[in-house]
Parts: C-alpha cells; structure tokens; sequence
C-alpha cells in the first residue's frame, strides 16, 4: 500500500496532525425485491420517512448559523420535495419496487438532472445522494449515513463528505479533513473553510493509504503518514478579529466584499455576514422546476423575494445561465456532442432573443419593487459583439449598468475591447479554470488544475485587471477563488475592485483585506504571477503577505 507523501488540493489553511477517522463510503443500491404484497401502504411509507429525515436536518440547521444552516435547510428542503416522494411513489405502485429501491431511483434522476446542469448545479449531487441515503436507510430502519461517532480530536478521511455531515461538525473535534474525491468549489471546501478546518480534497490514493494517523497541511495540499504516538498538533491559520464591515484594505484602498447567492434564503445568510451586496445572484436557480418558462410576473416575483434582503444596496443579476449542458425543459434545445462548448449562457438568446427581453423586464421589475441597485450581467460572454449586443438589449429594458462574465479565455483576451461595451465585467474563476486548462471541474482527477492559483489563471485575470485600469471601470471576481482570504488579496493587487464569494466567507475576507496594504498585494501579486505552479503562486503569497 501507498505510504505517502500524497498531494491534493489545499482549500482551507492550516495544519493539523492527529488519529484517523474514516468516514463510511455511501451504502450500496438496496435491493429490488421481494415484490411488496400491498403496493400502497408500501408507497405510503415514503412521505414519514422524508419527513423525518428533513425534521433532523432542520433540527440541525437550528443548531448553526450563516451558510451551515442555509445548506442544512437546502438539503431538509429536498428531503421533503413533493416532486421527490411523488416519483418514488409511482415507481412503487407502477414498478412495484421497495419503497427503499424506489427512492434511491427516484434521487437518481434528480442526480443526473444537476449533473447535466453542469457547474454549480452539478456540485450539489452530492446533496442530492446524501439525502437519498438518508431517506433509505429510515426506511429500512439503519442507522443513517454520516460520521461516525469519536472519542479524541481526529483527522477526518473520506471519500467525499456530505454536506450536511460537514456542517454539522464540531471544529473542537474535528482536527482536518481529507477527501479523495471533491474540488476547490465543493461544499466540503466551503464549510471547511468557514469552520476553520485545515482540509485537501482531490487526494488521489487517499483510501489506500495504510495510516494510523495523519499530518494535514492545508496550506500546500500535502498529507503525510503521521506517527500514531507524537503529539497531536493543531495550528489553524485563524484571522483576527475585528472587520468593520466595510471592505478595503488598510490604507484605504475600497475593495467592495459582496456575496454569491440563487436564492432567498442564501440571500438573508449573505446579509447577515455582513456583505456589502450581491456580486452574483444566479437567476437559473429560479427556473429549475419549470416546465414551461416562468411568465414576467412570476419571474418578477420571485427575484423581488431574493433582492429584498440587499435593499438600498448593490446586486449584480446573472442573466440565465442554462442551455444544453444546463437543460431546462422549456428551451427546446437539440442534443449536441460537446455541450460544454456548445449553446448555452448568452447564445441561447441569440435565438431567443425573447427569452432574454422578458427575463430583463422582469429584472427591472423586481429592482423597482425591492429597491436594490440591480445591475446585470451576461454569462459566457466570448467576444466585444457579443457584450455589446447584451448591453443594448438591457439598456432598452431599463437597466442602466451593465456588465458581462469573463469566464471564456477570449473574453479575458479582449477585456479591453469588451469594456468599451459595458460598465464592468466580472470574473468566474470556475469556469474560467476549467476552460483555461480544458479540465472539467466536476472531475477529481483533473481537480489540481482547477486550484484557482494556477498561474495561468492568474495571469488571465491579470490581463483583465489591467484593461480594467485602462478603461477605468470596475473589474471584479465571483468565483470560488474570491473565498481564500489569502488570493483575494492577490486578485485585489491583480486589479480586481470586488471580490464576491459565499456568504461563510465574506468575514475572514474582509478581516484578511483590512490588514494589508493595496501596495503589498500589487508586490505580491507580481511575484505570484512569476511561479512556476499552484504551490509556489501560494507560497510566494504567504511570503509576501504575511
């Protein structure tokens, strides 16, 4: 077996040396047989069970606060999906399968739905399976999936970690967490990072690994076999205390800290940490369940909902993000062999440029209703024409400032003409990466050239941050490297004016940017933008800024 050293992708800082706790991997399929004898008391067994499963997720969700507490009720949410039980209920009385078989399938399909999705519907699969799991195993009356109980801090090792596990964890306890699976954007990531939890993810071999114990080092993505008997250690890269609320950086440097969010409940978690506003608010999440496309009035509504929370306040509205690779089924759209690179995002609206007129009237609706300072912007942007196209359409709908996303390398490469079509632009570092280094973010074994310190990435965003400069408008970044206190200083010294990033972030971001000075992120951020690989680019970093 493999004794390491191994390496994955550092996505929450610290270090931490300690015992191991392995996490159970998912259970199997049950089984599709024996025939249950009555079909519809075996069908009505189904309803209690994801009740009770959403009753211990809320429960839970009562228990924390800001993004654990919104990703606790998200996943409470689908437990209790009508759509969900209602799907697992005919597949019992049609297919007359266990009520245990039937709604591992019924999860299944919603599963490959996000999946096609793609991007950060395909991220919450996971979400997805751990509450099908959890479902089956009150059902068949196990004991449900999760960590398992500990009596001493550990390091944790895992296939990849539910969210609701990972938002439920004590950090007292809890001394690292390592997953074989997973990416820089994972919900894992996410929460690890708003415990304070040292993790990598994307450690391939992890579970061959033949260790005791382990030492985690989630500032260079490194886990080594560790003796059992040395001391446990932990040294957590905490930031001080103190962040006003208004984001900068010590000499004074405006720097806004914004939040990522799709839907309301997100929204009032963005505003609780204290955000300055919204720098993306995903509108697809709106249209998910619609079979037909949502009419003005509804779409006006249900972003009104959304925006209320960021009254008086700057939010940044994405246009639909969708098309073949993110199928909704009103869109009509053929099957196509690349759908990555195919239809989606803007191009859906050259076709239907409908589509796009009603969605921006129901935009400038809602900012009239919620009184936000709404802006839009476009996704999937490739060219000067294409911005300039949107910026007309959204202008004549009523909305006066206009941006578009640079998540396509072209776009990043005519930043400058593109900025002389609208008032800002606004970089997706997700998709950006996976474009860049024609990795697919959603796939473990390419996720090292996703860290979002690849200097290659790096050098991109540069080049925005410089025609930004130029044009003397605001560049800024919604990615999910906004979300490292550390590179969100790097991306301000590299031009950027807002970082915006899950609501858990948004204090260690603004605490982080508030001790540094604009001079010394500008000095790093060049010595950065000269490494060699994501590893050097984050020492070269702490160097600088630390």
């Amino acid at each position: 077996m493999t004794e390491g050293p191994l390496s994955g992708v550092a996505v929450s800082p610290g270090r931490a040396r300690g015992p191991v706790v392995r996490v159970p991997d998912q259970p199997g399929v049950p089984p599709g047989g024996p025939e249950p004898g009555d079909l519809a008391a075996e069908a009505a067994r189904i309803a209690p069970a994801a009740r009770a499963v959403a009753t211990v997720l809320e429960a839970r969700a009562d228990r924390t606060t800001g993004e654990a507490s919104t990703i606790l009720l998200t996943a409470a949410a689908m437990a209790s999906d009508p759509a969900l039980v209602g799907n697992a209920e005919r597949l019992v009385t049609q297919q007359h399968l266990p009520a245990a078989r039937a709604v591992h399938e019924a999860a299944g399909g919603f599963a490959e739905a996000l999946v096609a999705a793609g991007g950060y519907l395909a991220e919450r699969v996971r979400d997805v399976h751990d509450v099908r799991d959890r479902i089956v195993a009150e059902l068949l009356g196990d004991d449900p999936p999760g960590v398992p109980a500990f009596d001493e801090p550990s390091v944790l090792v895992a296939r990849d970690l539910a969210p609701a596990d990972t938002a439920a964890l004590d950090p007292a306890a809890v001394l690292a967490l390592v997953t074989e699976e997973g990416g820089p954007t994972s919900h894992t990531a996410i929460l690890a990072r708003s415990l304070g939890i040292p993790a990598v993810v994307a450690v391939r071999g992890l579970l061959d690994l033949d260790a005791d114990a382990l030492d985690v080092d989630g500032d260079s993505g490194t886990v080594r076999v560790a003796d059992p008997a040395a001391p446990v250690v932990t040294a957590r890269t905490g930031e001080p205390s103190g962040w006003d609320g208004r984001g900068g950086t010590s000499d004074g440097h405006r720097v806004a800290i914004m939040a990522n969010i799709g839907t309301a409940a997100e929204a009032r978690s963005a505003a609780e940490a204290g955000a300055e506003g919204i720098g993306l608010f995903r509108t697809e999440v709106c249209y998910l369940d619609a079979s037909s496309e949502p009419s003005v009035e509804g779409q006006r509504a249900a972003y009104a909902e959304v925006l209320t929370s960021f009254h008086g306040k700057p939010v940044v509205v994405r246009t639909l993000d969708a098309g073949a690779d993110k199928p909704l089924p009103f869109l009509g759209q053929a099957a196509e062999p690349n759908p990555a690179l195919g239809v989606r995002g803007l191009r859906v609206a050259f076709d239907r440029p409908d589509l796009l007129d009603r969605q921006l009237q129901a935009i400038a609706g809602a900012a009239a209703d919620s009184g936000a300072e709404v802006s839009v912007m476009a996704p999937m942007v490739a060219t000067a024409d294409e911005a300039a196209w949107f910026a007309a359409r959204a202008r004549a709908a009523g909305i006066a400032r206009v941006g578009v996303m640079i998540e396509i390398p072209a776009a990043a490469l005519s930043a400058r003409a593109i900025l002389d079509a609208v008032d800002f632009v606004s970089v997706g570092t997700n998709d950006l990466a996976q474009y860049t280094f024609a990795a697919d973010r959603q796939l473990g074994a390419v996720a090292a050239l996703n860290d979002p310190w690849q200097p290659g990435l790096l050098r991109l965003i540069g080049m925005v941050g410089e025609a930004a400069r130029a044009a003397g408008k605001p560049a800024g970044v919604c990615g999910e490297a906004a979300t490292d206190p550390l590179l969100a200083a790097v991306l301000v010294g590299l031009g950027m004016s807002s970082v915006s990033m899950n609501a858990a972030a948004v204090s260690a971001v603004g605490t982080r940017l508030a001790g540094v000075s604009r001079a010394a992120c500008v000095t790093t951020a060049q010595a950065v933008l000269g490494a060699d690989d994501a590893r050097s680019a984050r020492a070269a970093a702490t160097a600088g800024l630390t």
